[in-house]
């Protein structure tokens, strides 16, 4: 099909995926069950860093996290002190463990009380090059807190060649508009047309039987590929193909 064809297609398919029946089914489901603004960053920052896997596992160890933090996520945080480790204990999710998630808590703190919270940070780290690079920095400031080094690999870095499609999933959810009901559009500070596609085998197998990506690797420049097709089909909110192409892949085994 040629570009006008491709891009009436995907259209149609980023709004009947995007809907709120999809919730039920997504990990994207934990964060809607907060209302404040703080509660819902971190109840979906927490949940995109355990995102993968199978979806049932992740919805049932985010929720766990949630209930550890007494399900006020933004207070519990605020006022945690280390005499309540204990908490931790026995959490795992695949590699992510009682020692990481003791770090992640110290680190959303230490943002928190330091850095004027999540949204604010990432906004800080935008360049010319656009929002990639504000994840390196956030990274950064993430683990300013003491830390053992192999909790760094929960949190990835674009300028190390990853995709980051979890942190990309995040911001997703967090700047995109909430008018379908999906997504939440509580950060105002980033402009979607920033965002980038979270890439992961099924965006990245679609997109490449579309013509929308060549390479091979689903990485940091294959999400730039992808980003520069996606842009030239909507500049404005290239992410909403993110529905289209998910849905394509893990629905329909396009």
């Amino acid at each position: 099909m040629n570009k006008k064809e491709l891009k009436i297609f995907l259209d149609e398919k980023a709004v009947q995926y995007e809907r709120p029946d999809f919730i039920p089914h997504d990990p994207i489901q934990i964060p809607h069950r907060f209302e404040k603004k703080e509660d819902i960053e971190i109840a979906a920052f927490l949940t995109a860093t355990i995102a993968w896997g199978n979806r049932k596992s992740i919805i049932t160890n985010a929720t766990k996290l949630m209930e550890i933090m007494g399900n006020e996520p933004h207070e519990f945080i605020l006022n945690y002190h280390p005499d309540q480790a204990e908490r931790f204990e026995g959490f795992v999710h695949r590699t992510f463990n009682a020692t990481d998630l003791e770090t992640f808590i110290r680190a959303l703190q230490n943002i928190y009380h330091h850095h004027n919270g999540l949204e604010a940070l990432f906004a800080s780290g935008i360049t010319k090059e656009g929002l990639q690079p504000a994840i390196s920095h956030f990274k950064k400031v993430f683990f300013e807190v003491p830390h053992q080094q192999r909790t760094q690999k929960h949190v990835s870095d674009p300028l190390r060649k990853s995709a980051a499609k979890r942190i990309n999933m995040f911001l997703r959810w967090m700047v995109r508009d909430a008018k379908a009901g999906v997504d939440f559009g509580i950060w105002k500070h980033i402009s979607p047309s920033l965002l980038s596609c979270p890439l992961d085998v099924h965006t990245g197998n679609v997109g490449r039987k579309l013509g929308l990506l060549s390479r091979k690797q689903n990485d940091a420049k294959s999400l730039a590929e992808l980003d520069a097709s996606l842009r030239k089909l909507d500049p404005n909110d290239p992410v909403k193909y993110d529905f289209a192409l998910f849905g394509l892949g893990a629905f329909e085994g396009f």
